[in-house]
């Protein structure tokens, strides 16, 4: 009896670690659902022409809400980050005014009550502002954890015209294909429908030449069979 016993035990306490094991992947992937997410938006990197003046987007979500939120735009300058601008957003309720930046000819476009807007524009751009910008977020509620959406700017002498020329001609190619097919198609059906009603009339044709055939054949036996028969005195 002892035996069994000691081997229960085991067994217990494997099943005990089991479902505490469980619930700890539930609850990890309950708080990771409801993490702090940055976001530069579905395309991470922009164009722009020399002298002009563009927007590099980011926005925040936060399903346990915020309270204290630290967020940053950040530079990359060859390996060094820089700090473009800073600020704390005491609660998603609350207009965002006080807002460090580090950086000339860079604005903050995020004022919103209520928004979760949080991008900046850039005046007059250079080259030497080409590079890539990290938006970075760190919620208190989330006991400081970090979180960050990189987006990329590209500086050019002038927008180039993308040549579209192979794309047409394929499509051009995939649309004869298509109604070469269809028009194949409905030839087809055609051809089958007027052959169809070609049989229908033959059909009817034979029927009818059978039976004046058969009337005849069965008139002249007829007559031949009373020709045969002799006339009794």
């Amino acid at each position: 009896m002892e035996d069994r016993e000691v081997g229960v035990e085991p067994t217990r306490r494997g099943l005990q670690c089991s479902a505490v094991g469980l619930i700890f992947c539930v609850m990890l992937g309950a708080w990771s659902a409801q993490a702090l997410e940055m976001s530069v938006g579905k395309i991470p990197f922009l164009e722009a022409v020399n002298g002009s003046t563009v927007i590099l987007p980011c926005t925040y979500v936060s399903c346990i809400g915020i309270k204290n939120l630290y967020f940053s735009w950040q530079f990359n300058d060859n390996g060094t980050m820089q700090t473009v601008c800073e600020s704390v957003i005491p609660s998603a309720d609350v207009l965002v005014e006080d807002v460090s930046i580090y950086r000339e000819r860079v604005e903050f476009v995020g004022k919103n009550i209520g928004g979760t807007n949080i991008s900046i524009l850039l005046w007059n751009i250079t080259f030497e502002d080409g590079g890539y910008y990290t938006c970075f977020g760190r919620n208190p509620k989330e006991k400081g954890k970090n979180h960050s959406a990189v987006f990329h700017l590209i500086v050019v002498d002038e927008v180039r015209v993308v040549d579209n020329t192979l794309a047409t001609i394929i499509a051009a190619a995939v649309g004869v294909a298509i109604a070469l097919i269809m028009g194949f198609m409905l030839l087809k059906n055609f051809t089958l429908f007027v052959l169809s009603k070609f049989e229908e009339k033959n059909k009817e044709c034979l029927v009818t030449s059978s039976g004046i055939d058969n009337t005849d054949n069965g008139v002249s036996g007829s007559k031949a069979d009373s020709k045969a028969t002799p006339k009794k005195k």
